[in-house]
């Protein structure tokens, strides 16, 4: 999953940042207004987490233009602002959720994957798909014969994404996309280096090419 975090204290969104990578998430920064709005509007994040705080253009502002364009991308608010009136401005805005300064960052992680779990319809408290069961916070997936393996920080992030979107055309791109942060080469042929990784581990059937669309992780009816 990828992340944008929007934040202009750098001590903070580099400690942020850190530990949201070290979490499975492929993380870009913004630490002004103007160009959080320009890289919400222009990249595919799967959650925007927003400070309201910023310099150029006030993340409330942001938030109001990126949900008058259509742009229905969830968004965390971050603030030391925490008045009950200026949540209140926050979710008539279109904020998904709201922490106040300071924070633990084992909230916000928690909040986050909750928000994933919500907007993809996962229902429970972890990612399944018909006997495979992914653990995010030891990054592993448990198969239905009982074993435990390991996942690389990329074939975790790709394996993830798979799970969250089942039975659906994903094209290499999307993938891309969802997997790596902004300065990734688009170009690179990895996404089809971890696809077949994945697949000598969870069995070729898993992971099912469909030529001209992409790769479909099918759910075994």
């Amino acid at each position: 999953m990828r992340l944008l975090l929007v934040e202009d204290d750098r001590l903070l969104a580099d400690s942020l940042r850190k530990n949201l990578v070290q979490q499975g998430f492929a993380v870009d920064l913004a630490d002004n207004g103007v160009d959080a709005e320009f890289m919400g509007n222009e990249e595919p994040y799967d959650i925007i987490i927003l400070d309201l705080g910023l310099p150029e253009r006030p993340g409330l502002e942001v938030l109001k233009n990126w949900r008058q364009r259509g742009n229905p991308v969830p968004v965390i608010i971050l603030t030391a602002r925490d008045a009950w009136h200026e949540r209140v401005e926050g979710f008539k805005a279109g904020a998904d959720d709201y922490l106040g300064k300071p924070f633990h960052v084992e909230e916000l992680s928690a909040r986050i994957h909750a928000l994933i779990r919500r907007n993809h319809a996962v229902k429970g408290q972890t990612i399944q798909v018909d006997g495979l069961q992914l653990d995010e916070e030891q990054q592993q997936v448990h198969l239905p014969d009982g074993r435990v393996l390991d996942l690389t920080a990329t074939e975790f992030r790709l394996l993830r994404y798979f799970m969250l979107n089942p039975d659906k055309p994903l094209s290499k791109t999307r993938l891309t996309e969802h997997v790596y942060e902004q300065d990734f080469d688009r170009d690179s042929n990895l996404i089809e280096v971890y696809v077949s990784r994945l697949r000598d581990k969870l069995g070729k059937e898993r992971i099912l090419t469909r030529r001209g669309q992409g790769y479909i992780f099918a759910a075994r009816k």
